[in-house]
């Protein structure tokens, strides 16, 4: 036991007599090395599996969006609604877009009317209007002549699709409430290709039976593809009600986190979700998420008119993200090797504290280092060049030697620091490549 405690509480650092055995420095010592074990066993290894080598996932996904509901208005009257009239368009990349809320201009064809009043458009009379005047908010161009809008309103006339789009009043509640009960299957396949592993997230223990009837869950079904418009921006912490009226965009997340030393089932992804947009209407300009897109068709006459929408709904973005890892020995082993190189900072450390922070620092300073003068070449009596070195290396010239420049060099001492090694040897690689330049200077 008293062994055991002087090696687990003693520190030795190198000097070329001996060495010192301070208790309390040894006690540091050991924890630094203790500490950095755990740093490579707990962390390198277990948690972020150093002895794997990992690959980035490639991904495709699809999705299918299935539910009708029917409206009833003023304007359209009673109207069934299916995938048809409000998936737009019927395939993205990675993404769908469900329409939730629109604004209609109906019969719309090109002629003359009046642009829509602001203070940009109204007039009193002919001069305020510039004819072939068009702005970024205009409907059309503007022929020069002020007409009336209304009773009591005068705008500049215009070129366009008339009658203009009013889009100022956003139907509340949305026109389609019915779709946060619409579901989205989404196809998920993945592959690793440097481990050639692939996967699709309907998983092979499904069966067709289950696919039809399963909806997601995070507790009860985690892994069902197929999700309820409503429960994925619940799931976000948001209103379906309230992102219906002017849209918006979601994030569905598909995690595919796969450990390939473990069996192919227990690669299973793993899904969330989240709002990628501002949801915030009174601080943001142009909130939610819109576009415009016309249905265009002929009347009997031959005139060509069309029903212009303005699209409010939301975009679901399918997001996939993943890594892979398997056992392999080359990061094994360079995570090994990295380990046992961090030990030497154990040495460095207590080396500063014996050295910078003990009382007795300068009494160790000055048993640790011995401080020396550079050497300096001479000239003997008899014509040779003896090079005079700091006590622990001694320079002998061997007179029977052929080539001048042969030298042995002899250690006064068994323990060389690292820096007279390093003199020592690139002295000796010196005089050796001067031996050799003498040796094919003579037979040249």
């Amino acid at each position: 036991q008293a062994g055991l405690a002087s090696y687990t509480s003693s520190y030795r650092t190198q000097h070329s007599t001996g060495c010192f055995l301070l208790r309390k420095v040894g006690l540091i010592n050991r924890a630094v090395q203790l500490a950095i074990l755990a740093y490579v066993i707990g962390w390198v290894f277990l948690w972020e599996k150093g002895y794997q080598e990992t690959d980035s996932v490639v991904s495709s996904v699809t999705t299918k969006v299935k539910g009708v509901t029917v409206t009833n208005t003023s304007t359209l009257g009673t109207r069934i609604w299916d995938v048809a009239d409000y998936v737009i368009p019927p395939q993205e990349k990675n993404a769908v877009f469900i329409m939730t809320n629109m604004i209609f201009t109906l019969n719309q064809s090109q002629g003359h009317c009046p642009e829509l009043p602001d203070d940009n458009t109204e007039c009193n009379n002919n001069s305020s209007c510039v004819p072939g005047y068009v702005s970024t908010h205009s409907n059309g161009i503007q022929t020069g002549a002020c007409i009336p809008y209304n009773s009591s309103i005068k705008t500049c006339e215009v070129f366009a699709w008339c009658p203009v789009e009013d889009d100022n009043h956003i139907p509340k509640p949305a026109f389609l409430q019915a779709a946060e009960n619409f579901t989205i299957l989404v196809k998920n396949n993945i592959w690793y290709p440097k481990f050639n592993f692939s996967k699709r997230n309907i998983l092979p223990t499904f069966s067709s039976t289950y696919l039809k009837n399963c909806i997601y869950d995070a507790q009860t079904d985690p892994f069902c593809p197929i999700f309820r418009l409503g429960k994925i921006v619940e799931a976000a912490g948001q209103n379906f009600q309230e992102m219906a009226v002017e849209g918006g965009v979601m994030g569905l997340q598909i995690n595919w986190d796969c450990n390939l030393d473990r069996a192919a089932s227990h690669c299973v992804p793993r899904y969330s979700f989240r709002r990628l947009d501002n949801k915030d209407s009174a601080n943001t300009v142009s909130p939610g998420y819109n576009f415009r897109f016309a249905k265009y068709y002929k009347e009997s006459s031959g005139i060509e008119t069309r029903t212009l929408i303005k699209a409010y709904g939301i975009r679901l973005d399918i997001i996939v993200f993943g890594k892979a890892g398997k056992f392999d020995v080359i990061p094994t082993m360079i995570n090994i090797g990295s380990g046992l190189a961090l030990f030497g900072v154990a040495t460095v450390l207590c080396d500063i504290v014996v050295l910078y922070c003990m009382k007795k620092r300068y009494y160790y300073r000055e048993k640790k280092y011995k401080y020396v003068e550079d050497y300096e070449l001479v000239s003997t009596s008899e014509g040779r060049m003896e090079a005079q070195l700091f006590p622990p290396l001694i320079l002998k010239q061997d007179v029977q030697s052929p080539y001048h420049t042969q030298t042995l060099y002899r250690s006064c001492e068994e323990g060389l620091s690292s820096l007279e090694r390093l003199i020592f040897t690139s002295k000796l690689l010196r005089e050796a490549l001067k031996t050799i330049l003498c040796f094919l200077g003579n037979h040249s």
